[in-house]
């Protein structure tokens, strides 16, 4: 198996395109419905705030803000995908849970160094498949180190419910 590698896929949808991402599903917990986050002063515009999820509270992160992508307006409905970053579970906002899929590491070439308007840094490849490109994303680069210590200070002093 180690020649293969399993991946949740989603969408982000920027104007009339639709962009496939991957990642491994090793760093997802879950998949939830999107429910509207409490919004934090002074964070930085990504973060759209933070959600109780059965007596965690996580922060929530815009995929498309982001990575600068501009905001597709007839998305009805989004989803949350439950992912570690680094040593904290936090959500990322994507238009739509498509699938999980197994693709051989064969078809797994090494990332441009901007695909998307989205830089390397972000990026383990680009998973070739039949007729689509699927961009795959490391979840441990999603935050700078600085960011994650930022997050990670905001959940320490939230107020306990």
């Amino acid at each position: 198996m180690a020649d293969e590698i399993q991946l949740v896929v989603f969408t982000l949808k920027v104007e009339d395109t639709v962009c496939e991402y991957g990642v491994p599903i090793t760093q997802v917990y879950e998949i939830i419905r999107t429910t509207p986050p409490t919004r934090l002063p002074q964070v930085p515009d990504f973060v759209e705030g933070i959600i109780n999820l059965r007596g965690n509270i996580i922060q929530v992160i815009d995929l498309k803000k982001r990575f600068n992508m501009q905001q597709a307006k007839d998305i009805d409905e989004t989803q949350i995908i439950v992912v570690e970053v680094g040593e904290q579970t936090v959500g990322i906002i994507v238009d739509e849970v498509t699938e999980v899929l197994q693709l051989p590491t064969s078809s797994i070439e090494p990332p441009p160094a901007l695909i998307g308007g989205i830089t390397a840094e972000y990026l383990t490849g680009v998973g070739k498949l039949e007729n689509r490109l699927l961009i795959m994303l490391d979840m441990t680069r999603i935050l700078t180190e600085g960011e994650k210590k930022e997050l990670q200070d905001l959940e320490e002093t939230e107020p306990a419910s």
